[in-house]
């Protein structure tokens, strides 16, 4: 986990979030797994339930899913808020995956998602994609949610550990306040693209 990640979800929790600290939320973290540091600390409140989803067991794994594309694990509507860094670019089909975002927040709940958009391959356990502004732009609007924010970094001089080459690309979004045609919608893709692809 590369410093300028943590501070661009810092900057996501104190903007969005610390109006909300005496709130109980419920916090999801794709590709959580604590390899180098996590997400974790910026979401330690006494109210808030921080609960960590990857695919394997590991440090700040609560959650291990048995498919990356349908969330089993994960029961719909139960999610305040969906954080995910430097996950979206492991993910072959990483457009399902946003189509599960949608689906286990809360109507009004928060998503951030953090993916590169440069450095080097680093395959883990394969490195598919790399991600600007207008791609979560258009992600959000396939998968019905509202974009609050789109912003890549560029300005990480001040960080000692590699965090420039990665050049991040930020999203931070909401699910609408729930619409019966955006659920029957983003289902409907959801079932088509999973029998498409067969994952």
């Amino acid at each position: 986990m590369h410093s300028s990640s943590l501070a661009n979800m810092r900057y996501f929790r104190e903007r969005y979030l610390d109006n909300l600290t005496d709130s109980p939320l419920t916090i999801y973290d794709l590709g959580s797994c604590d390899i180098n540091g996590s997400y974790q600390p910026i979401f330690s409140e006494p109210g808030w339930s921080y609960r960590g989803i990857d695919m394997a067991p590991g440090k700040n794994v609560d959650i291990v899913l048995r498919n990356p594309y349908r969330w089993r694990e994960v029961k719909s509507g139960s999610a305040d808020v969906m954080v995910s860094g430097q996950a979206f670019e492991h993910m072959e089909y990483f457009w399902i995956a946003m189509l599960e975002v949608y689906r286990v927040l809360k109507p009004g709940g928060f998503c951030c998602l953090i993916a590169p958009s440069g450095g080097p391959e680093h395959r883990y356990p394969v490195d598919c994609y790399r991600f600007f502004p207008d791609a979560f732009k258009a992600l959000a609007s396939f998968a019905s949610l509202e974009e609050l924010e789109t912003f890549c970094t560029e300005n990480t001089e001040q960080y000692t550990d590699g965090s420039r080459m990665w050049k991040d690309t930020v999203f931070i979004g909401r699910k609408p306040q729930c619409r019966t045609a955006g659920r029957t919608l983003t289902g409907l893709k959801h079932r088509i693209l999973m029998r498409l692809t067969g994952v």
